[in-house]
């Protein structure tokens, strides 16, 4: 990445004909100014973008997990902008399982958002929580685990050593020395931690590795404090801008809710599809379609598009342009066209309780193919 904010879209550690490959659409659009044309650019890039994405390679399977139930600020949710009573919604935090062909040929594994809920439950904002919930004795204060990602491939057939790639948008609450393993031990263990999936490199964006380095206070909350610290850099593939892995999978740079925040992109047999956490459900990316008290009006008041998750504020100019990149470039839902087909990685419940704070439209679970048991040697 260069100083003034250019997409390279290259990767560190990738090499050969497996490599993945940037993004040439994306390339240069972060550096223009003003932030309006930027804007332009961004949706311009995106549908040509889409176009070729789309007439390409698609992806072998995709499976979805639901991880976890977590407590969330309904003011963060939807920007402030809904009329509610209730200061709390729950999210439900997925994993994916994506089986897709390389640029080699060979059949690659890619475990998306395999979090681990006994680390997140270590990021300030959520252990705060936590405590709150302990003095006023609120259960729904309290994270629900629904699956353990240690699980997951070996109910599908999998072994958690088949797994070639792991990525998350960004790192919010996430300890990564309890995924990709770590030479040092966290506190409170007895020994360092072994990696979660063996042989598997954790791509990441380069900003997005570089808040671990030195964090904004703006920051702060919402990562795990030395989460990062003794990771072996070989399990590591950091990239820049926006990269092609193989046929049908992508990630896309979605600066704003975090600098390295990046966006899965794939192609399927209905079209791309597009997993976030820039929004929390459809009406993000489509407010004028919603249904929940103020959005809609509220998105209208201030002329905007998109309305965003705003637990943290590092860019909404980027973090705005990034949610109509990433809505441009999904397809059209086949169920309700008014939508694009971007699907929150956590995304806002549809528990009765949390009235009339429940998403006007929910897309279903991501279930396409079968999964293929790599040849083992």
């Amino acid at each position: 990445m260069s100083t003034d904010g250019r997409s390279t879209g290259s990767i560190t550690g990738g090499a050969g004909a497996a490599a993945p490959r940037p993004i040439p659409e994306f390339d240069g659009v972060h550096a223009i100014w003003p932030r309006g044309d930027r804007l332009d650019a961004v949706r311009k890039a995106s549908q040509r973008f889409h176009e070729r994405f789309a007439a390409q390679g698609r992806v072998q399977a995709v499976k979805t997990v639901e991880i976890a139930e977590a407590p969330y600020p309904s003011r963060f949710a939807f920007q402030g902008y809904s009329l509610h009573a209730n200061p709390f919604i729950s999210i439900i935090n997925r994993m994916m399982v994506i089986q897709f062909t390389g640029f080699d040929g060979a059949l690659k594994t890619l475990v998306w958002e395999p979090t681990v809920a006994q680390g997140s439950a270590e990021a300030p904002f959520y252990n705060a929580i936590q405590r709150l919930g302990n003095r006023l004795h609120v259960e729904r204060f309290f994270a629900q685990y629904l699956n353990d990602p240690d699980a997951v491939l070996p109910s599908m057939g999998l072994r958690n050593e088949d797994v070639d790639y792991v990525s998350f948008d960004h790192l919010h609450v996430q300890d990564v020395r309890m995924i990709m393993g770590s030479a040092e031990r966290i506190e409170g263990e007895p020994a360092p931690r072994a990696p979660l999936f063996p042989d598997a490199k954790l791509l990441v964006h380069r900003k997005e590795l570089g808040t671990f380095e030195s964090m904004h206070p703006m920051q702060w909350a919402w990562y795990v404090e030395r989460g990062m610290d003794g990771v072996p850099a070989e399990r590591l593939e950091v990239f820049d801008g926006d990269v092609e892995l193989g046929e049908g999978v992508a990630l896309l740079w979605t600066p704003g809710h975090t600098d390295g925040n990046h966006s899965l992109c794939i192609n399927t047999p209905d079209g791309v599809w597009v997993q976030s956490e820039n929004g929390m459900a459809p009406d993000n990316w489509h407010p004028e379609h919603s249904a929940i008290p103020g959005v809609r009006q509220q998105a209208a008041f201030y002329g905007r598009e998109v309305v965003l998750n705003a637990n943290t504020l590092e860019d909404t100019l980027d973090q705005y342009d990034s949610m109509v990149k990433e809505k441009t470039v999904a397809s059209r839902s086949s169920v309700d066209p008014r939508f694009s087909q971007v699907i929150p990685s956590s995304e806002c419940s549809t528990r009765k309780r949390q009235w009339p704070l429940r998403p006007t439209f929910r897309h279903r679970p991501l279930d396409y193919g079968t999964i293929t048991v790599p040849g083992r040697g």
